[in-house]
């Protein structure tokens, strides 16, 4: 999967990219839903972050910097706060320093864990990650303690693109290996021949805000390039001269491929045995991403086998990597120690956004750099909880309908409920964060979830049913349409041509009641199998021995046919995912005409 372009944060153009005050703004970023709990009362308050000055005794917030800064973020932070620059912390002595801290500012070597959090007493209220990954800030335990986060998502977009090219170029002509060849004595003029780059295929996957740079510069070298992200702008694609493709197509036509996509449950080992398998022989492959978004182990083994000619790598899954590390090590592959960013120019600008950012929130105001947010009233998470559950499963799931190159522009969201003030902006927020949060490095809550949604071109539209009927219960049901898109399920597309899911919460558990024109009831908890199929007998066994031969546990089944002997869809709930051999049986079976496999 693909990252979505970031937008550019300081457009005073867009109201939401303005600092909003927190004194009205309500969170809807939930890391995980399951967090919501009675049996934590310091939920059920509405937190304001204010000026932390009265805790200090020189009447302003502190502010610890934990790893190096760029001087002109740090000349900010002084003009607001007391700054004590204390790097490379043991974990103990960043535990026993933060409850006299109002701020922390980490990059990505220090570990914010829980245990950070409890041990601030409740006195830390931002935590600023220089930079984009937020994978060492424990977000859950964040939101829980009443502590914002913020990132600096824009400043090393260009360091990043620039740095791809140079390992892209370095690795076709040899440079690292040559420059090691002759500082060892020899000349060896022969082993090195490079290839050419003009005239080759670049294959970008995930066209956001670095992948489009690096595009753009592919392109000024004679490249032609093709990108895979399916929710890349036709339009922005064709202005620089790149064709939006399938993943498939993608790998196969490449002759160089450049990895841009965060690392999320659906990104991590995208390169894999059998990706690699569907890759021409000798492609070359370039990652500034994340390192989880390859299988080293199958990279190796590609690289030995001659499939993948060459890698040049700035991430590791372990970084840094072990001295034995056998793809560091590989001759064929070019490493760089996470250098991504790493330009005076780009350590600066982060400096300064990740700066602005916390000295801002410490003011009580909200950028939309933030990734999570202050909670919301018990009384109303209580309530809405299954059905915030509910609406992000279904952003979630009718997003993976689409087929690939389709780009998601306009989504209809319909609620049908007997209250006519019910407000649904945290239920369109998570509609957005399904839709948005798996293929991206945006974390998606309720103070930037419309101006997210705009940055991407995505227009959310919202419809009111309103039913006769008691107002105990808030929903009746949720239904969300992805309207001039192609689908990889063809049953999920109504007789108006949309893909549209629909579901509602029973006993507290959201379900998925409709697939299409399809009524189905099918808990929306693990995965999902979606089948249409001839109605005839016998069909559930068939289905459900081959999950049962593959150790697969069905949690849920249930089939929806529009008349006796006609169609019928089969929506299956499964504990684990089936290997793709298992998924391939069932669409083999004779009466089955289309499956799909859906990941919640």
């Amino acid at each position: 999967m693909a990252s979505l372009k970031i937008p550019t944060l300081k457009t005073p153009s867009h109201s939401l990219s303005s600092k909003l005050s927190l004194r009205s703004a309500f969170s809807a970023n939930f890391p995980n839903s399951a967090h919501f709990s009675r049996s934590q009362p310091q939920r059920g308050r509405v937190l304001i972050l204010t000026s932390a000055a009265s805790s200090s005794s020189s009447n302003k917030p502190t502010v610890l910097v934990a790893e190096k800064l760029g001087e002109a973020g740090l000349t900010l932070l002084k003009e607001f706060a007391d700054v004590d620059c204390s790097h490379n912390l043991s974990p103990e002595e960043l535990r026993s320093k933060i409850s006299l801290c109002d701020a922390l500012i980490v990059r990505s070597g220090t570990k914010v864990n829980r245990a950070v959090f409890e041990s601030s007493g409740g006195r830390l209220k931002v935590v600023g990650r220089a930079g984009v990954g937020i994978d060492n800030v424990d977000l859950a335990a964040a939101t829980e303690h009443g502590c914002l986060v913020v990132n600096a998502p824009t400043a090393n977009t260009v360091a990043a693109a620039e740095h791809g090219i140079a390992l892209l170029a370095a690795m076709a002509r040899n440079v690292a290996q040559a420059d090691a060849s002759i500082k060892s004595g020899k000349w060896q003029r022969n082993k090195y021949v490079g290839v050419s780059l003009v005239g080759k295929t670049l294959a970008v996957l995930g066209f956001g805000k670095v992948g489009s740079e690096v595009a753009r510069r592919a392109k000024g070298l004679g490249m032609h390039v093709i990108a895979h992200d399916p929710y890349a702008p036709a339009e922005r694609a064709r202005a620089i001269g790149v064709e939006l493709v399938s993943f498939d197509e993608a790998i196969g036509a490449a002759d160089f491929i450049s990895m841009h996509m965060p690392l999320t449950p659906a990104t991590s080992n995208m390169l894999n045995n059998e990706t690699f398998a569907k890759m021409k022989k000798g492609v070359r492959i370039v990652n500034v991403a994340r390192g989880g978004v390859v299988d080293e182990e199958a990279l190796v083994r590609a690289l030995d086998a001659g499939i993948v000619a060459q890698a040049a790598l700035d991430v590791f899954s372990e970084e840094p990597p072990k001295q034995d590390n056998k793809l560091v090590q590989h001759e064929m592959v070019t490493v760089t120690p996470h250098l991504g960013a790493s330009t005076m120019e780009a350590q600066e600008g982060v400096a300064i956004e990740i700066a602005e950012a916390v000295v801002g929130a410490l003011k009580g105001e909200l950028a939309a750099t933030a990734v999570n947010a202050p909670m919301v009233p018990a009384e109303v998470l209580l309530e809405l909880k299954p059905y915030v559950i509910l609406a992000e499963k279904l952003g979630r799931l009718a997003v993976q309908l689409v087929a690939g190159g389709s780009g998601v522009k306009t989504v209809k969201v319909s609620y049908a409920s007997s209250r006519p003030d019910l407000d649904t902006r945290l239920l369109r927020a998570m509609i957005t964060k399904g839709i948005i949060e798996p293929i991206s490095d945006i974390y998606v809550n309720l103070v930037n979830a419309d101006y997210t949604a705009k940055q991407r071109g995505l227009r959310i539209t919202e419809e009111h049913i309103h039913l006769d009927g008691s107002h105990e219960i808030p929903l009746e049901f949720i239904k969300v349409q992805i309207a001039d898109v192609k689908s990889k399920f063809a049953s999920a597309t109504s007789k108006s041509g949309e893909i549209k899911v629909e579901g509602r919460v029973k006993d507290g558990i959201p379900h998925l009641t409709k697939v299409g024109s399809f009524r189905v009831d099918v808990s929306l908890e693990g995965s999902i199998i979606l089948c249409r199929q001839v109605d005839q007998p016998g069909m559930i066994g068939k289905v459900g021995s081959i999950l049962g031969e593959e150790n697969v546990n069905v949690s849920f089944m249930s089939v929806g046919r529009v008349a006796p002997r006609k169609h019928a869809v089969m929506a299956i709930g499964v504990d684990d995912q089936p290997r793709k051999e298992s998924l391939k049986r069932i669409g083999e079976v004779p009466a089955i005409e289309e499956s799909v496999f859906l990941k919640l």
